[in-house]
């Protein structure tokens, strides 16, 4: 099972640790952490797309170039590219100019994202976000898969007998589908034979099973080998030496921000009890010591029929730099080898 970091690049200026940072700090500290990862031997690491205030990620692919440089061998990912507010020929020309910069270390996670200001920024209907998004994806696979491209639709210009380049060092750019709920995301991300990266930020996770069943007899259904049809999960996390340590440094920060996003869709206030019931053994949330997460971890994979990447987004809490690159240090010291045993 591949590890690995994602972030959304949050300025975090609520929290008076970060308050007083530039935002190019902020972002010094993050490529910091993308490298501190490579050095703790995690496998990948990913970068949100955000077009509000509080992030500083509206370009992943960017950022991404810029770790590139700092990095070897670390696989490095859109963690998600919003893609019905993008044209999939730039998102294809992005990630393949970021797979050249890296050496062939690019891949690419698609979805929708967790809000939903891109489709008004970019002149895009919310309404018609399924219809766009189905659209798209088909376009950015056929790029990703021929060298030619004659293609008609209704959201984008026609493409007649167009090359698009740069291509990548990878023979394809990997191309996952972020999903989060919605059963009809999973059927298509099997019937096209296409990784799945499922966002669990709450609830039960062995409640994805049915869904991820779903996924696997769409991609068979289509012909696709099982093999080919990878899940991966998206999980907030933190890991620190003492348990109940880590869950009381945590906790504040996740509060405040789930509190505050709460506000925005309408759910209760954020509480202790509820965190508590997160961080049990069937909860979502992977926080606490190193052999704590590494058997929840390996708890959830057996329970959703084995996955084979999971992402920690730590980068949630207002924590400070310096514990981050903690937990960073110790998933890949204490995390991945318990879970390499298993």
């Amino acid at each position: 099972m591949e590890l690995g970091i994602d972030s959304f690049a949050s300025t975090n200026k609520e929290f008076e640790e970060h308050a007083s940072k530039s935002n190019s700090q902020i972002m010094a500290e993050l490529i910091e952490r993308v490298v501190a990862a490579e050095k703790a031997g995690l496998d990948r690491f990913g970068i949100g797309e955000h077009h509000r205030e509080e992030f500083l990620d509206s370009s992943p692919a960017l950022i991404l170039s810029a770790a590139a440089s700092k990095t070897k061998k670390i696989k490095l990912s859109s963690a998600v590219t919003v893609l019905s507010t993008a044209d999939p020929v730039r998102v294809y020309q992005n990630y393949a100019t970021l797979d050249l910069i890296s050496n062939g270390r690019a891949e690419i996670i698609v979805g929708r994202g967790s809000f939903s200001e891109a489709f008004p920024l970019f002149g895009y209907n919310l309404n018609e976000y399924d219809a766009i998004f189905k659209e798209k994806l088909e376009l950015l696979l056929e790029i990703n898969q021929n060298k030619t491209i004659t293609w008609t639709g209704k959201y984008r210009p026609a493409l007649t007998n167009q090359n698009i380049y740069p291509k990548p060092v990878q023979k394809q750019l990997p191309i996952w589908l972020g999903v989060g709920g919605t059963p009809e995301s999973f059927i298509r991300a099997g019937t096209l034979g296409i990784p799945l990266m499922i966002a669990i930020i709450g609830g039960h996770t062995h409640r994805f099973r049915p869904y991820i069943d779903l996924y696997k007899e769409a991609g068979q259904k289509a012909g696709h080998s099982i093999e080919k049809l990878k899940v991966g999960i998206h999980a907030l996390g933190y890991v620190g030496e003492d348990s109940e340590q880590t869950k009381d440094e945590f906790f504040p920060g996740y509060q405040k921000i789930f509190t505050k996003i709460g506000k925005e869709r309408g759910w209760s206030e954020t509480t202790r009890d509820h965190f508590n019931s997160q961080v049990t053994e069937k909860g979502a949330l992977l926080v606490g010591s190193p052999e704590e997460v590494a058997q929840k971890i390996h708890i959830h994979s057996k329970a959703l029929g084995g996955i084979s990447c999971l992402n920690f987004q730590m980068n949630v809490a207002g924590l400070p730099h310096e514990k981050l690159v903690e937990s960073i240090k110790l998933i890949g010291k204490k995390v991945k080898p318990i879970l390499n045993l298993n």
